[in-house]
């Protein structure tokens, strides 16, 4: 695997080229153009915390803060985003790069790469955008925030190993990508994202602490509402997982690389 990533450090411009061609052509023919990459998340950050808390007096049980239940969906609907973005398009990606891949001798690690360096560039400005909203409303977290790289390496780690194996399996099995649209929005609603599990039946909140991302938002939602460390013990069969996914992905991608140019 590390051979591979140190291989596509020779196509850095190839990688980088198309992160920015990408972008540009997402607004070429705009008026506002780039700009709407911050008008958007703003407009949902406004949403969330102001309408969801103000308006609609969505409350957090035990937190009197107003705000609370606002802070508490950015943070988990933000870092779903990104994973979401991440592995809907890295299941896609050799089929919508097929005709690159038969063109063009490179390494096809890099696909996987830009798709989350694309991914990645749309989450900075969004996390930007609502780590700004928290410093003027006096919500800035603190030394907490320094926890964050980490989560962040964790999730793509998860995120990348995932959407590498969808990837490749869809290229031989095309209802992959269908069928686990479908998971997608059951997962949604399975991790606590909308709704803190201490609300949920006792029968059913082992169901959700099964879920590999349970853990995962929680750290992100007590780093941002709470301003505490997240429990890095209940962070670790998620870091397993993560590294178990990037290794079979690896795996199966060097395994039947040399077929999949066939499939396409």
């Amino acid at each position: 695997m590390l051979a591979g990533l140190s291989r596509s450090w020779a196509y850095r411009g190839f990688i980088f080229g198309s992160v920015k061609r990408e972008f540009q052509s997402r607004y070429r023919n705009s008026l506002l153009g780039a700009l709407w990459t911050v008008l958007n998340p703003l407009a949902m950050i406004i949403v969330y915390t102001v309408i969801f808390s103000q308006v609609m007096r969505a409350r957090l049980p035990g937190i009197e803060d107003g705000m609370a239940y606002g802070v508490y969906l950015c943070a988990g609907l933000l870092t779903w985003g990104f994973f979401a973005e991440v592995v809907s398009r890295s299941q896609t990606m050799f089929l919508e790069n097929a005709n690159l891949l038969k063109k063009l001798s490179f390494p096809r690690i890099c696909l996987p790469i830009i798709v989350l360096f694309n991914a990645g560039v749309n989450f900075a400005i969004i996390l930007g955008l609502f780590l700004g909203f928290l410093a003027v409303t006096g919500r800035l977290p603190g030394v907490a925030l320094l926890a964050l790289p980490c989560l962040l390496l964790l999730q793509v780690l998860f995120s990348a190993g995932l959407g590498m194996l969808l990837g490749v399996l869809n290229v031989f099995f095309r209802d992959v990508g269908q069928f686990f649209g479908i998971v997608l929005q059951f997962w949604f609603w399975f991790t606590p994202i909308v709704y803190p599990i201490g609300i949920l039946p006792e029968g059913i909140q082992w169901l959700v602490q099964l879920n590999p991302l349970t853990s995962l938002m929680q750290a992100y939602q007590s780093v941002f509402l709470q301003g505490v460390w997240p429990d890095w013990q209940q962070l670790l069969p998620f870091t397993l997982l993560g590294l178990l996914l990037c290794l079979l992905a690896w795996r199966l991608f060097r395994l039947r690389a040399g077929e999949m140019v066939d499939e396409l």
